[in-house]
Protein backbone atom coordinates (compact mmCIF):
# COMPACT_ATOMS: atom_id res chain seq x y z
CA UNK A 1 0.00 0.00 0.00
CA UNK A 2 1.43 3.34 -1.04
CA UNK A 3 1.76 6.03 1.63
CA UNK A 4 -0.10 9.26 0.75
CA UNK A 5 2.12 12.19 -0.15
CA UNK A 6 2.12 14.68 2.73
CA UNK A 7 0.47 18.01 1.93
CA UNK A 8 2.77 20.92 2.63
CA UNK A 9 1.34 24.31 3.48
CA UNK A 10 2.33 26.84 0.86
CA UNK A 11 3.85 30.05 2.15
CA UNK A 12 1.83 33.12 1.11
CA UNK A 13 3.52 35.05 -1.68
CA UNK A 14 5.02 38.32 -0.42
CA UNK A 15 5.66 41.15 -2.84
CA UNK A 16 7.77 44.01 -1.51
CA UNK A 17 6.75 47.60 -2.27
CA UNK A 18 8.68 49.18 -5.11
CA UNK A 19 8.18 51.81 -7.77
CA UNK A 20 7.79 51.07 -11.46
CA UNK A 21 8.23 53.72 -14.12
CA UNK A 22 9.58 56.35 -11.75
CA UNK A 23 12.37 56.75 -9.21
CA UNK A 24 11.52 57.34 -5.58
CA UNK A 25 13.37 60.29 -4.07
CA UNK A 26 15.69 59.23 -1.23
CA UNK A 27 17.86 60.98 1.33
CA UNK A 28 21.64 60.64 1.74
CA UNK A 29 21.15 57.45 3.79
CA UNK A 30 18.98 55.79 1.14
CA UNK A 31 15.66 56.23 2.95
CA UNK A 32 12.58 57.56 1.13
CA UNK A 33 12.65 61.34 1.31
CA UNK A 34 9.87 63.01 3.31
CA UNK A 35 8.91 66.64 2.70
CA UNK A 36 7.04 68.26 5.57
CA UNK A 37 7.85 71.91 4.82
CA UNK A 38 6.38 73.59 1.76
CA UNK A 39 8.96 74.82 -0.78
CA UNK A 40 9.11 78.61 -0.91
CA UNK A 41 7.16 79.97 -3.87
CA UNK A 42 5.14 83.09 -4.52
CA UNK A 43 2.13 83.16 -2.22
CA UNK A 44 -1.35 83.31 -3.75
CA UNK A 45 -3.20 86.61 -3.29
CA UNK A 46 -5.04 87.03 0.02
CA UNK A 47 -8.69 86.10 -0.43
CA UNK A 48 -11.87 86.47 1.62
CA UNK A 49 -11.71 82.78 2.60
CA UNK A 50 -8.19 83.16 4.00
CA UNK A 51 -9.40 85.66 6.60
CA UNK A 52 -11.36 85.42 9.83
CA UNK A 53 -14.72 87.25 9.83
CA UNK A 54 -13.14 90.06 11.86
CA UNK A 55 -10.22 90.39 9.46
CA UNK A 56 -12.61 90.51 6.52
CA UNK A 57 -14.33 93.57 7.99
CA UNK A 58 -10.98 95.29 8.48
CA UNK A 59 -9.91 94.48 4.92
CA UNK A 60 -13.16 95.92 3.56
CA UNK A 61 -12.57 99.10 5.51
CA UNK A 62 -9.03 99.30 4.14
CA UNK A 63 -10.57 99.26 0.66
CA UNK A 64 -12.68 102.28 1.59
CA UNK A 65 -16.09 100.68 2.22
CA UNK A 66 -18.11 100.19 5.41
CA UNK A 67 -17.53 96.93 7.24
CA UNK A 68 -21.03 95.53 6.63
CA UNK A 69 -20.12 95.02 2.98
CA UNK A 70 -18.07 92.00 4.10
CA UNK A 71 -21.28 90.18 5.05
CA UNK A 72 -22.78 90.89 1.63
CA UNK A 73 -19.69 89.54 -0.07
CA UNK A 74 -19.74 86.41 2.09
CA UNK A 75 -23.31 85.71 0.96
CA UNK A 76 -22.48 86.11 -2.72
CA UNK A 77 -19.42 83.87 -2.54
CA UNK A 78 -20.36 81.17 -0.02
CA UNK A 79 -24.10 80.90 -0.78
CA UNK A 80 -24.50 82.04 -4.40
CA UNK A 81 -21.10 80.65 -5.51
CA UNK A 82 -20.08 83.69 -7.53
CA UNK A 83 -17.25 86.18 -7.71
CA UNK A 84 -18.78 88.07 -10.65
CA UNK A 85 -19.22 91.76 -9.74
CA UNK A 86 -22.05 92.09 -12.28
CA UNK A 87 -24.19 89.75 -10.14
CA UNK A 88 -23.62 91.73 -6.93
CA UNK A 89 -26.11 94.50 -7.55
CA UNK A 90 -26.53 95.22 -3.82
CA UNK A 91 -22.98 96.64 -3.81
CA UNK A 92 -22.37 100.24 -4.95
CA UNK A 93 -21.79 100.35 -8.72
CA UNK A 94 -18.91 102.81 -8.40
CA UNK A 95 -15.73 100.90 -7.62
CA UNK A 96 -17.60 97.58 -7.35
CA UNK A 97 -15.36 95.65 -9.72
CA UNK A 98 -12.17 96.84 -8.05
CA UNK A 99 -13.58 96.04 -4.60
CA UNK A 100 -14.73 92.52 -5.55
CA UNK A 101 -11.43 91.66 -7.23
CA UNK A 102 -9.59 92.98 -4.18
CA UNK A 103 -11.54 90.64 -1.88
CA UNK A 104 -12.09 87.72 -4.27
CA UNK A 105 -8.98 87.54 -6.47
CA UNK A 106 -9.00 84.71 -9.06
CA UNK A 107 -7.33 81.58 -7.67
CA UNK A 108 -8.11 78.62 -9.95
CA UNK A 109 -8.14 78.37 -13.72
CA UNK A 110 -9.94 75.32 -15.10
CA UNK A 111 -7.63 73.47 -17.49
CA UNK A 112 -9.56 70.28 -18.16
CA UNK A 113 -12.76 68.53 -17.15
CA UNK A 114 -13.31 64.77 -17.56
CA UNK A 115 -16.56 62.90 -16.92
CA UNK A 116 -17.46 59.27 -16.32
CA UNK A 117 -20.10 57.15 -14.57
CA UNK A 118 -22.77 58.60 -16.90
CA UNK A 119 -21.89 62.12 -15.80
CA UNK A 120 -22.07 61.37 -12.08
CA UNK A 121 -18.29 61.72 -11.62
CA UNK A 122 -16.29 64.72 -12.83
CA UNK A 123 -12.56 65.29 -12.45
CA UNK A 124 -11.22 68.84 -12.66
CA UNK A 125 -7.66 69.86 -13.43
CA UNK A 126 -6.94 73.32 -12.00
CA UNK A 127 -4.03 75.69 -12.58
CA UNK A 128 -3.05 77.85 -9.60
CA UNK A 129 -1.74 81.42 -9.86
CA UNK A 130 1.89 80.24 -10.10
CA UNK A 131 1.25 77.51 -12.65
CA UNK A 132 1.07 74.66 -10.11
CA UNK A 133 -1.53 72.01 -11.02
CA UNK A 134 -4.03 70.26 -8.75
CA UNK A 135 -7.07 68.06 -9.24
CA UNK A 136 -10.41 67.56 -7.52
CA UNK A 137 -13.15 64.99 -8.13
CA UNK A 138 -16.91 65.58 -7.84
CA UNK A 139 -19.14 62.53 -7.30
CA UNK A 140 -22.90 62.15 -7.09
CA UNK A 141 -24.18 59.30 -4.92
CA UNK A 142 -27.77 58.53 -3.90
CA UNK A 143 -28.63 61.13 -1.29
CA UNK A 144 -25.32 63.00 -1.28
CA UNK A 145 -22.75 64.81 -3.42
CA UNK A 146 -19.11 64.35 -2.46
CA UNK A 147 -16.12 66.44 -3.49
CA UNK A 148 -12.60 65.07 -3.11
CA UNK A 149 -10.39 68.14 -2.62
CA UNK A 150 -6.65 68.69 -2.85
CA UNK A 151 -4.78 70.42 -0.02
CA UNK A 152 -1.30 70.51 -1.58
CA UNK A 153 0.12 70.69 -5.08
CA UNK A 154 1.88 67.34 -5.16
CA UNK A 155 2.72 65.47 -1.96
CA UNK A 156 5.81 64.99 0.15
CA UNK A 157 4.93 61.65 1.74
CA UNK A 158 6.55 59.65 -1.11
CA UNK A 159 4.39 56.50 -0.95
CA UNK A 160 5.54 54.17 -3.76
CA UNK A 161 2.04 53.06 -4.84
CA UNK A 162 0.51 56.56 -5.09
CA UNK A 163 0.70 58.63 -8.27
CA UNK A 164 0.42 62.00 -6.50
CA UNK A 165 3.73 61.75 -4.67
CA UNK A 166 5.84 60.80 -7.68
CA UNK A 167 7.00 64.38 -8.31
CA UNK A 168 7.24 65.37 -4.64
CA UNK A 169 5.70 68.43 -3.01
CA UNK A 170 5.34 71.58 -5.11
CA UNK A 171 3.73 73.70 -2.39
CA UNK A 172 0.96 73.97 0.18
CA UNK A 173 -2.36 75.32 -1.00
CA UNK A 174 -3.96 78.29 0.71
CA UNK A 175 -7.23 77.94 2.60
CA UNK A 176 -8.97 79.93 -0.12
CA UNK A 177 -7.59 77.68 -2.87
CA UNK A 178 -9.12 74.73 -1.01
CA UNK A 179 -12.46 76.52 -0.56
CA UNK A 180 -12.50 77.66 -4.19
CA UNK A 181 -12.63 74.02 -5.31
CA UNK A 182 -15.93 73.68 -3.42
CA UNK A 183 -17.36 76.98 -4.65
CA UNK A 184 -16.56 76.08 -8.26
CA UNK A 185 -18.14 72.63 -7.81
CA UNK A 186 -21.26 74.19 -6.29
CA UNK A 187 -21.46 76.63 -9.19
CA UNK A 188 -21.31 73.73 -11.66
CA UNK A 189 -24.07 71.89 -9.76
CA UNK A 190 -26.26 75.02 -9.69
CA UNK A 191 -25.78 75.39 -13.45
CA UNK A 192 -26.85 71.78 -14.06
CA UNK A 193 -23.37 70.40 -14.75
CA UNK A 194 -23.88 67.30 -12.58
CA UNK A 195 -27.30 66.55 -13.99
CA UNK A 196 -29.82 69.38 -14.26
CA UNK A 197 -31.17 70.01 -10.70
CA UNK A 198 -34.53 71.07 -12.16
CA UNK A 199 -34.76 67.89 -14.21
CA UNK A 200 -33.88 65.49 -11.40
CA UNK A 201 -35.92 67.31 -8.78
CA UNK A 202 -33.13 68.50 -6.49
CA UNK A 203 -33.35 72.28 -6.89
CA UNK A 204 -30.85 74.06 -4.68
CA UNK A 205 -28.60 71.05 -4.11
CA UNK A 206 -24.87 71.47 -3.48
CA UNK A 207 -21.83 69.57 -2.25
CA UNK A 208 -22.78 67.82 1.01
CA UNK A 209 -19.60 65.87 1.77
CA UNK A 210 -15.93 66.82 1.59
CA UNK A 211 -13.07 64.32 1.65
CA UNK A 212 -9.49 65.55 1.97
CA UNK A 213 -8.26 62.66 -0.14
CA UNK A 214 -7.11 64.54 -3.22
CA UNK A 215 -3.55 65.66 -3.80
CA UNK A 216 -1.44 66.17 -0.70
CA UNK A 217 -1.19 65.20 2.96
CA UNK A 218 -3.76 67.45 4.71
CA UNK A 219 -2.12 67.40 8.13
CA UNK A 220 1.20 68.55 6.61
CA UNK A 221 -0.67 71.74 5.66
CA UNK A 222 -2.41 71.91 9.00
CA UNK A 223 -3.13 75.63 9.56
CA UNK A 224 -4.56 76.25 6.09
CA UNK A 225 -6.62 73.06 6.09
CA UNK A 226 -8.13 73.99 9.44
CA UNK A 227 -8.93 77.52 8.25
CA UNK A 228 -10.69 75.95 5.27
CA UNK A 229 -12.63 73.57 7.57
CA UNK A 230 -13.71 76.51 9.73
CA UNK A 231 -14.99 78.33 6.65
CA UNK A 232 -16.84 75.20 5.50
CA UNK A 233 -18.60 74.75 8.85
CA UNK A 234 -19.26 78.41 9.76
CA UNK A 235 -23.04 78.84 9.50
CA UNK A 236 -22.95 82.63 9.89
CA UNK A 237 -19.91 83.69 7.89
CA UNK A 238 -19.10 80.61 5.78
CA UNK A 239 -20.61 77.68 3.91
CA UNK A 240 -22.67 76.21 6.75
CA UNK A 241 -21.68 72.61 6.07
CA UNK A 242 -21.89 69.83 8.65
CA UNK A 243 -18.55 68.93 10.21
CA UNK A 244 -19.68 65.30 10.20
CA UNK A 245 -19.74 65.39 6.41
CA UNK A 246 -16.06 66.43 6.24
CA UNK A 247 -13.39 63.71 6.26
CA UNK A 248 -9.76 64.58 6.99
CA UNK A 249 -7.38 61.80 5.98
CA UNK A 250 -3.73 61.31 6.93
CA UNK A 251 -0.98 58.74 6.46
CA UNK A 252 -0.19 59.09 10.15
CA UNK A 253 1.33 62.41 11.29
CA UNK A 254 0.82 61.62 14.97
CA UNK A 255 1.40 65.07 16.55
CA UNK A 256 -1.03 66.64 14.07
CA UNK A 257 -3.65 63.93 14.77
CA UNK A 258 -3.52 64.82 18.45
CA UNK A 259 -3.79 68.52 17.59
CA UNK A 260 -6.82 67.83 15.41
CA UNK A 261 -8.51 66.04 18.30
CA UNK A 262 -8.32 69.26 20.35
CA UNK A 263 -9.95 71.48 17.70
CA UNK A 264 -13.53 70.87 18.90
CA UNK A 265 -14.64 70.44 15.29
CA UNK A 266 -16.11 66.92 14.97
CA UNK A 267 -14.88 66.07 11.48
CA UNK A 268 -14.58 62.45 10.45
CA UNK A 269 -10.99 61.31 10.87
CA UNK A 270 -9.47 58.71 8.54
CA UNK A 271 -6.12 57.00 8.99
CA UNK A 272 -4.55 55.61 5.81
CA UNK A 273 -2.91 52.56 7.36
CA UNK A 274 -2.46 50.03 4.50
CA UNK A 275 -0.41 47.61 6.64
CA UNK A 276 -0.68 46.50 10.28
CA UNK A 277 2.99 45.51 10.65
CA UNK A 278 5.88 47.96 10.80
CA UNK A 279 8.17 45.99 8.52
CA UNK A 280 5.85 46.33 5.54
CA UNK A 281 4.47 49.76 6.43
CA UNK A 282 7.98 51.23 6.66
CA UNK A 283 8.31 50.47 2.94
CA UNK A 284 4.72 51.15 1.91
CA UNK A 285 4.15 54.38 3.90
CA UNK A 286 7.56 56.04 4.44
CA UNK A 287 6.27 58.30 7.24
CA UNK A 288 6.06 55.08 9.31
CA UNK A 289 9.79 55.57 9.85
CA UNK A 290 8.81 58.52 12.09
CA UNK A 291 5.63 57.23 13.75
CA UNK A 292 5.02 53.49 13.90
CA UNK A 293 1.74 51.59 13.47
CA UNK A 294 0.98 51.42 17.18
CA UNK A 295 1.68 55.14 17.66
CA UNK A 296 -0.68 56.05 14.81
CA UNK A 297 -3.40 53.73 16.13
CA UNK A 298 -3.01 55.11 19.65
CA UNK A 299 -3.45 58.66 18.31
CA UNK A 300 -6.50 57.55 16.31
CA UNK A 301 -8.03 56.00 19.44
CA UNK A 302 -7.38 59.27 21.32
CA UNK A 303 -9.23 61.12 18.57
CA UNK A 304 -12.27 58.90 19.18
CA UNK A 305 -12.05 59.39 22.94
CA UNK A 306 -11.90 63.20 22.69
CA UNK A 307 -14.49 63.69 19.95
CA UNK A 308 -16.78 60.67 20.18
CA UNK A 309 -16.43 60.34 16.40
CA UNK A 310 -15.75 56.86 15.06
CA UNK A 311 -12.44 56.63 13.20
CA UNK A 312 -12.08 55.23 9.68
CA UNK A 313 -9.12 53.02 8.77
CA UNK A 314 -8.30 53.17 5.07
CA UNK A 315 -6.58 50.07 3.69
CA UNK A 316 -5.65 49.79 -0.01
CA UNK A 317 -5.68 46.09 -0.89
CA UNK A 318 -2.64 45.31 -3.06
CA UNK A 319 -2.27 41.84 -4.54
CA UNK A 320 0.25 39.63 -2.69
CA UNK A 321 1.63 42.64 -0.83
CA UNK A 322 -0.66 43.52 2.10
CA UNK A 323 -3.78 41.41 1.50
CA UNK A 324 -2.74 38.27 3.39
CA UNK A 325 -5.23 36.67 5.77
CA UNK A 326 -2.75 36.88 8.65
CA UNK A 327 -2.54 40.63 8.15
CA UNK A 328 -6.32 40.91 8.45
CA UNK A 329 -6.08 38.97 11.72
CA UNK A 330 -3.23 41.17 12.98
CA UNK A 331 -5.14 44.34 12.10
CA UNK A 332 -8.22 43.05 13.95
CA UNK A 333 -6.11 42.20 17.00
CA UNK A 334 -4.49 45.64 17.11
CA UNK A 335 -7.83 47.42 16.77
CA UNK A 336 -9.60 45.26 19.35
CA UNK A 337 -6.75 45.75 21.82
CA UNK A 338 -7.79 49.41 21.87
CA UNK A 339 -11.45 48.69 22.58
CA UNK A 340 -14.65 48.05 20.67
CA UNK A 341 -16.95 50.36 18.75
CA UNK A 342 -14.40 53.07 18.00
CA UNK A 343 -13.35 52.21 14.48
CA UNK A 344 -14.57 51.21 11.03
CA UNK A 345 -12.30 49.70 8.35
CA UNK A 346 -12.59 50.63 4.68
CA UNK A 347 -10.58 48.25 2.47
CA UNK A 348 -10.09 49.79 -1.00
CA UNK A 349 -9.10 47.74 -4.05
CA UNK A 350 -5.90 49.40 -5.27
CA UNK A 351 -6.30 51.74 -8.21
CA UNK A 352 -3.30 51.02 -10.48
CA UNK A 353 -1.21 53.99 -11.58
CA UNK A 354 0.56 54.42 -14.93
CA UNK A 355 3.79 52.43 -15.01
CA UNK A 356 3.02 50.34 -11.92
CA UNK A 357 2.92 46.54 -11.96
CA UNK A 358 0.98 46.37 -8.68
CA UNK A 359 -2.72 45.60 -8.96
CA UNK A 360 -5.75 45.16 -6.72
CA UNK A 361 -6.29 41.92 -4.85
CA UNK A 362 -8.30 39.09 -6.33
CA UNK A 363 -11.98 39.25 -5.43
CA UNK A 364 -11.89 36.10 -3.29
CA UNK A 365 -8.91 37.49 -1.37
CA UNK A 366 -10.68 40.80 -0.83
CA UNK A 367 -13.75 38.98 0.47
CA UNK A 368 -11.68 36.84 2.84
CA UNK A 369 -9.89 39.91 4.21
CA UNK A 370 -13.23 41.61 4.87
CA UNK A 371 -14.77 38.46 6.35
CA UNK A 372 -11.96 38.00 8.87
CA UNK A 373 -12.27 41.57 10.12
CA UNK A 374 -16.06 41.39 10.40
CA UNK A 375 -15.85 38.03 12.18
CA UNK A 376 -13.46 39.63 14.68
CA UNK A 377 -16.08 42.25 15.48
CA UNK A 378 -14.55 45.06 13.39
CA UNK A 379 -17.18 46.77 11.19
CA UNK A 380 -15.68 46.56 7.69
CA UNK A 381 -17.01 47.72 4.33
CA UNK A 382 -15.27 47.32 0.98
CA UNK A 383 -15.28 50.80 -0.52
CA UNK A 384 -16.80 51.52 -3.90
CA UNK A 385 -14.23 53.29 -6.07
CA UNK A 386 -15.26 55.95 -8.54
CA UNK A 387 -13.52 57.55 -11.49
CA UNK A 388 -10.96 54.89 -12.38
CA UNK A 389 -11.64 55.40 -16.08
CA UNK A 390 -10.50 59.03 -15.83
CA UNK A 391 -7.67 58.42 -13.32
CA UNK A 392 -9.81 60.12 -10.70
CA UNK A 393 -9.91 57.40 -8.04
CA UNK A 394 -7.93 57.19 -4.79
CA UNK A 395 -4.19 57.35 -5.41
CA UNK A 396 -4.54 58.24 -9.09
CA UNK A 397 -4.50 62.05 -8.94
CA UNK A 398 -1.36 63.40 -10.56
CA UNK A 399 -0.38 66.30 -12.79
CA UNK A 400 1.38 64.83 -15.83
CA UNK A 401 3.70 66.45 -18.34
CA UNK A 402 0.81 66.39 -20.80
CA UNK A 403 -1.35 68.25 -18.26
CA UNK A 404 1.38 70.85 -17.80
CA UNK A 405 1.60 71.38 -21.55
CA UNK A 406 -2.15 71.86 -21.83
CA UNK A 407 -2.20 74.17 -18.80
CA UNK A 408 0.52 76.36 -20.31
CA UNK A 409 -1.80 77.15 -23.22
CA UNK A 410 -4.75 78.09 -21.01
CA UNK A 411 -4.84 81.78 -20.00
CA UNK A 412 -5.34 82.53 -16.30
CA UNK A 413 -8.86 83.49 -15.32
CA UNK A 414 -9.46 87.11 -14.34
Amino acid sequence: MTEPTPVRATKPRQVRPATEGWTQQKDAEGRPLLQFASPKRGKPPVHLADLTPEARVEKVKELGLPGFRAKQLEKHYFQHFTHDPAQMTDLPAEGREQFVHGMLPPLLTEVRRLETDRGDTIKFLWKLHDGALVESVLMRYPGRITLCVSSQAGCGMNCPFCATGQAGLTRNMSAAEIIEQIVRANRLIADGGLGDPRRVGHEGERVTNIVFMGMGEPLANYARVMQAVRVMTDKKHGMGMSARGITVSTVGLVPAIRKLADESIPVTFALSLHAPDDRLRDELIPVNSRWKVDEALDAAREYFEKTGRRVSIEYALIKDMNDHAWRADLLATKLNERGRGWVHVNPIPLNPTPGSIWTSSDVDVQNEFVRRLNDAGIPTTLRDTRGKEIDGACGQLVATEEDAAVAASVPAEV
